[in-house]
């Protein structure tokens, strides 16, 4: 497989590891957005959240949780992010969580300023939606 992700956790190229788990493996970014930008990735090559078992999410998940505090240690804010799948804007198939450092003199911005405007949906379409998507 030629996923550097993969490469990483097969230590075949180095990577600034932080801790890892049975399943799950945590690093600095290559490519940082802030200082401290960490990566939190599955062992098992998937590449969206749901293609994870039950085990596998919560391993990720509790050493996402794990880190928060050591991130969040360095400017007191932090942004976690997934990109869950191409479309959403995954560079990399292979899932990974973003946890990046922000403060106030940084350039990012919310959620909302990655879009051009706020959508507007009539109650019809909100209702097909809420329909849709309610378990």
């Amino acid at each position: 497989m030629d996923c550097i992700f993969c490469k990483i956790i097969s230590k075949t190229i180095p990577a600034k590891i932080l801790h890892e788990t049975t399943n799950s493996i945590c690093f600095l970014d290559a490519f940082p957005l802030t200082k401290g930008h960490v990566l939190v990735i599955p062992k098992n090559h998937c590449e969206k959240i749901q293609d994870m078992t039950v085990d596998e999410n919560a391993d990720l998940f509790s050493l996402v949780h794990v880190m928060m505090s050591k991130v969040d240690s360095i400017t007191g804010s932090t942004l976690i992010a997934i990109h869950n799948g191409k479309e959403a804007g995954q560079e990399i198939p292979h899932l990974h969580v973003h946890l990046v450092p922000r403060d106030s003199s940084d350039t990012g911005g919310p959620i909302h300023s990655m879009f051009d405007s706020s959508l507007q949906l009539p109650d019809s379409e909100i209702e097909k939606y809420y329909n849709l998507l309610k378990i």
